[in-house]
């Protein structure tokens, strides 16, 4: 399998196929949330990356960008964000954020509602599929 970079466009439009392809974006997601994504540190580009996540329509859509009008923004250094996105290392995420390394704008309420929903197989599958492609 060809290996992406992070967060490079390229990534980014291989895991959206991924997931398209899985058809794990059948089911709406369990909460509506609008977040903004600041990833700092990046080893590419001009060192951050402006991201955004939205469930607000009922289907998980991803990409570059900030959206108007976001629940929250969370800002937080590349090797966390892969460590969370791509690893599925929640453990991580909770250390970095009791460190203060990500920072968190809006209501968090949003993000700790979707962070409490159940594991999904489907998800899983796809989530072993982008870590597979990422370098």
């Amino acid at each position: 399998m060809t290996k992406y970079v992070f967060l490079t466009e390229e990534w980014i439009e291989q895991a959206r196929s991924i997931r398209a392809a899985s058809g794990v974006d059948d089911t709406p997601p369990a909460h509506a949330m609008r977040m903004n994504q600041i990833i700092t540190e990046v080893p590419f580009g001009d060192g951050d990356i402006k991201a955004h996540l939205d469930t607000s329509d009922g289907e998980l859509k991803m990409d570059l960008g900030h959206i108007e009008n976001p629940d929250l923004t969370v800002t937080l250094d590349y090797a966390t964000a892969k460590a969370i996105l791509v690893e599925g290392n929640p453990q991580v995420g909770m250390q970095a954020f009791m460190a203060g390394k990500i920072k968190v704008d809006g209501d968090i309420t949003k993000l700790m509602a979707m962070q409490a929903g159940a594991a999904d197989p489907s998800a899983a599958a796809v989530a072993a599929q982008i870590q597979e492609m990422t370098e």
